[in-house]
């Protein structure tokens, strides 16, 4: 039996907190190997994103045929995809691999729009070819509290703000909508929420008093990835990447001047492979 296969379509983060880095180390501990296609180099560390080069939009299309086409993908999943014109060959290029909503390979959409830092990661023009392009193409949607202001316009400041967010973002294409709870550091727990379009399902976690907290959304994205390439269902897939991601925020470590890359490291132990 062969080993399933993910595939990132990402930026890289010089620092590894982030980025195709981040991914690519959940793949490994999660059992998946890992493809790559990337779309832009950034210049980075702890204290911000101070430089970038993107890639030509052909070469990222190239990346994803010719690891489809070689190699074949289990699951396939976006992160930071720079401009308009790297979106629409992102779509061209995964509808040509069968990858999306609808089609053989499940996709997952991060909506990766600004750096940790606040650095916006696109124009406007992207955020629409975001919008309109990807977003139908996406079988989990998975936007932080951030991403969900900048796709919908609305501000979540609680649960039920969350469920409302949900139900908006669905209705722009996604089978699935996963909204991401780190941001809502007023609440005592960090719960997740699920939508199909007709069920909401909460998925629970610790928040966990850490500042090391880079990388998160990521992780958490890729771990889903990885478990729907491994066959899980959608909530299945969706509850390990919770639960991966706040095992990797308590194994947390700090490096750089300010904030540390949460682990995947507690993965590679004896006891938890």
């Amino acid at each position: 039996m062969g080993v399933p296969s993910a595939l990132t379509i990402a930026g890289s983060d010089s620092g590894g907190a982030a980025g195709l880095q981040a991914d690519l180390r959940t793949f490994l501990t999660c059992g998946v190997h890992g493809l790559v296609a990337v779309t832009a180099v950034t210049v980075q560390n702890t204290l911000g994103v101070h430089d970038r080069a993107d890639i030509p939009p052909h070469i990222v299309a190239g990346q994803i045929e010719a690891v489809a086409a070689d190699m074949g993908v289990n699951a396939a999943k976006t992160g930071m995809l720079a401009s308009a014109s790297i979106i629409e060959a992102v779509a061209e290029a995964c509808d040509r691999a069968n990858i999306g909503r609808d089609q053989e390979v499940p996709f997952v959409v991060d909506p990766v729009a600004a750096s940790m830092h606040g650095h916006p990661l696109f124009d406007d023009a992207g955020l629409t070819a975001l919008r309109d392009l990807l977003l139908p193409r996406a079988t989990v949607l998975t936007p932080n509290l951030d991403e969900v202001r900048l796709l919908t316009g609305l501000t979540v400041t609680g649960r039920e703000d969350m469920h409302e967010a949900a139900v908006a973002l669905h209705g722009l294409g996604p089978r699935y909508v996963l909204v991401k709870s780190g941001h809502l550091t007023q609440d005592p727990e960090c719960v997740d929420v699920l939508y199909d379009g007709e069920t909401f399902v909460e998925l629970p976690g610790p928040r966990i008093a850490t500042p090391h907290t880079h990388g998160a959304g990521d992780s958490m994205a890729s771990a889903l990835t990885a478990a729907l390439a491994r066959g899980m269902t959608v909530q299945e897939a969706a509850q390990f990447g919770k639960w991966f991601v706040s095992k990797a925020v308590e194994n947390a470590y700090p490096m750089g001047a300010k904030v540390g890359p949460v682990s995947a490291f507690w993965r590679l132990a004896p006891e938890n492979r």
